[in-house]
């Protein structure tokens, strides 16, 4: 089919706003799918974004659909997740895109991530075609949400499509829209091979797969592929589309999308956003690929039996392929032993990245508590960069020390101004502006310290808010902040995964609190456990997890008191034994008890 005939689009919206639904409607319109074959969210196939109802990847899919002029198009639409952790996945699927549906919902507005998936798509230059969902909700607000968008694009009212994708109204309109508005890709079959790598996945059969959209001329299989990111070559053994499976086809040519096999068994060879080209017609200037991201938490992954940890390693290999915004880095600690370091984009990321290693794997692991990344300037003027608190050097090498800072968009009702500023406030956030985006809704910009937000920031904008306000940030710079290493003794030894670094003002209040939760979280010994906190060589907290007590004396029917005395004394004298060689099994509740501190 000609190139006139292919049009290449996303989605795009804030979270639960009704991505999947409105994908669905459009594989039934198209017949994609058949009726035996459909079901709720057929795009999210991870039984994880089935239960959390979320889109955690990007899923391509082609559907050939007739237009009223009798000709037929190929639509290859690859659908985005909308939370603010996968906003890689989204800048990966508007690289291989012309246009872009901006789907907003027409109860809840325009939303932090609307926005900035909107200014996402501009800057690549796609064709916006806006979407009113759910416009058959008796609580829908038309005119107000209108006003939004037209303030948001600055498009005409005219061109605002009002659909609901639960009972399908105009889903027709929509496939006209894309086909009449999106611009065709350009026919390049005879020029030098490119096509860009948005994403990729690894067979255990057929190796590491990659999802790519062609630009420049021709893919067969038979063809030698070559990659910008190294020398090696591979085979090219099929080549095809996407029709929820892996259609195989002839060839891929300039404006499909589609995937690539060559029996690559390195990992390490596919690079979300490198150039494929191929031997036979190669490309001497790679495609301009998409800004890497780099992860803002950091989180230590370990094994929960040492034995586990070269499959462990192998899973992070496959999941990277399938998830290029997570970095990991071997380490060690002194208290789990051998594990990974992981980078994330965000908590709800990292939550995520831990449950398909458990399930996809059949792993069980041991999660460390989440830190972001500090820079730190030494007297003698390097700057090393710190990731884990058991980096941190020395109070005494210490010159100052700089936290990441975030510049945060928060959208809300105008009521919740208030309530939102004194949370910002509380978290140490310099206000900037706010606009008014409808008579009713406002953007609050704050610049936030990350690693504020990383704990439990969300669900309290959420609960306060009673959950209208809506949140969306983005790295801004490093400042420097009045920081300190907060390390946390169990039984006089410092355990290193529950260490912190945290600010000056906070520093007492966290070591209290973490005391008294590791308390109950602890399990008793037959001896006293001491759980301390301490700043340098200062113990600014304590709490006490108090001994077993058997009865040594119930055997002990009358008779003098000595008898009692004796049994009493060898029992103190095994405990001494006990506590001088005891060791404390500290539970994964526990390592994560940080992030249950209430900051109040």
């Amino acid at each position: 089919m000609s190139e006139r005939h292919i049009r290449n689009f996303c989605i795009i919206a804030h979270i639960d706003h009704g991505k999947s639904t409105l994908a669905d409607r459009l594989l039934e319109e198209t017949h994609t799918l058949s009726k035996k074959d459909m079901k709720a969210q057929v795009l999210d196939s991870m039984d994880l974004e089935r239960e959390r109802g979320i889109t955690i990847k990007s899923h391509p899919i082609q559907m050939i659909y007739q237009h009223t002029d009798g000709v037929e198009y190929i639509l290859n639409l690859i659908d985005t997740p909308g939370h603010v952790d996968f906003a890689y996945e989204v800048s990966r699927s508007l690289a291989a895109c012309e246009g872009a549906l901006l789907l907003v919902d027409a109860v809840q507005g325009v939303e932090a991530q609307t926005v900035s998936n909107t200014y996402l798509a501009i800057e690549n230059d796609l064709t916006i075609i806006p979407v009113i969902n759910k416009v058959d909700l008796p609580s829908a607000r038309l005119d107000e949400v209108t006003q939004q968008i037209l303030e948001l694009i600055g498009c005409n009212e005219d061109e605002i499509i009002q659909v609901s994708a639960k009972t399908g109204i105009g889903i027709q309109a929509i496939l006209t829209r894309i086909i009449d508005i999106i611009e065709p890709p350009t026919e390049n079959d005879d020029v030098p091979t490119r096509a860009l790598i948005f994403d990729s996945m690894y067979d255990n059969y057929r190796g590491a797969i990659p999802y790519v959209r062609v630009f420049d001329g021709v893919i067969r299989p038979g063809m030698t592929a070559q990659f910008f990111a190294h020398n090696i070559t591979y085979d090219i053994t099929e080549v095809g589309h996407f029709v929820l499976r892996q259609i195989p086809a002839k060839e891929l040519k300039s404006g499909d999308v589609g995937y690539v096999i060559a029996n690559i068994r390195d990992m390490g060879h596919i690079d979300a956003g490198d150039t494929l080209t191929v031997k036979q017609n190669p490309a001497t200037e790679r495609l301009a690929g998409y800004k890497k991201v780099k992860p803002m938490v950091f989180s230590g992954l370990y094994p929960a039996e040492a034995d586990d940890y070269e499959q462990l390693r192998l899973a992070l290999d496959k999941l990277q392929l399938n998830d290029a915004s997570l970095v990991y880095e071997p380490e060690t600690s002194s208290a789990l032993g051998f594990g990974f370091r992981c980078g994330f984009l965000g908590l709800l990321h990292m939550e995520i990245v831990q449950e398909r290693l458990e399930r996809e794997f059949d792993l069980s692991l041991v999660t460390t508590t989440p830190n972001v990344r500090y820079r730190v300037t030494l007297n003698n003027g390097d700057i090393v960069e710190v990731d884990t608190p058991a980096k941190m050097p020395s109070l005494a090498y210490i010159s100052k020390i700089e936290e990441p800072f975030v510049k945060a968009e928060i959208i809300t009702p105008k009521e919740y101004i208030g309530t939102i500023m004194t949370l910002c406030q509380k978290k140490r956030g310099e206000y900037k502006t706010t606009h008014y985006l409808s008579a009713d809704k406002a953007q609050v910009h704050y610049d936030l310290p990350l690693a504020e937000i990383i704990f439990d920031f969300y669900d309290k904008l959420k609960s306060g808010t009673r959950g209208y306000a809506s949140l969306d940030y983005n790295m801004d710079s490093f400042r420097e902040g009045k920081l300190q290493k907060l390390d946390i003794l169990i039984h006089g030894e410092p355990v290193d995964a529950l260490s912190t670094i945290c600010h000056i003002e906070d520093a007492y209040h966290r070591g209290v609190s973490l005391c008294s939760k590791l308390k109950e979280l602890i399990p008793r010994q037959m001896f006293d456990i001491a759980i301390q906190a301490s700043i340098g060589t200062r113990i600014i907290a304590r709490a006490t997890v108090k001994q077993l007590k058997k009865n040594v004396t119930a055997k002990c029917y009358g008779g003098d008191i000595s008898r009692k005395r004796k049994l009493w004394d060898k029992q103190k004298e095994g405990k001494k034994r006990m506590k001088m060689i005891g060791k404390v099994q500290v539970p994964q509740e526990a390592l994560l008890a940080v992030l249950q501190i209430d900051n109040d």
